[in-house]
């Protein structure tokens, strides 16, 4: 748990704030979602199968919460880029966060898992 909680303490203003804000957000969504590092980088899971994850854009250097099912989603705010599975979902760093967007993804990423169209 230590190692997570400095990949958190570790990160630079505003992204930190970001993450720990995304975090809080992320695991009030359901009692059933842990987070735990992976990869080097902090993933949630819902009943032990990841589900989504954060992370810094490395062109853009912007966060954003990378949704692993992603290929299920027909959201025009999430991006594909070269990922066959994954979407993203980028934050503009000077902008709040988009509360209801990302609580309506979470819900709908975790919905996968508990309607079965993905199996745990």
């Amino acid at each position: 748990m230590k190692q997570l909680d400095d990949f958190y303490l570790n990160q630079e203003e505003p992204i930190k704030g970001i993450f720990l804000a995304l975090k809080e957000i992320i695991l009030k969504q359901d009692q059933e979602i842990t987070n735990t590092l992976k990869y080097g980088m902090p993933f949630f899971s819902y009943k032990g199968k990841m589900f989504c994850y954060l992370w810094i854009h490395k062109k853009l250097k912007e966060p954003y919460i990378g949704i692993v099912e992603g290929k299920h989603f027909d959201e025009v705010f999430l991006i594909q880029e070269n990922r066959s599975r994954m979407k993203i979902m980028l934050f503009d760093v000077n902008e709040d966060l988009p509360l209801e967007q990302i609580e309506i993804i979470i819900r709908k990423a975790i919905d996968l898992y508990k309607t079965g169209i993905v199996k745990i």
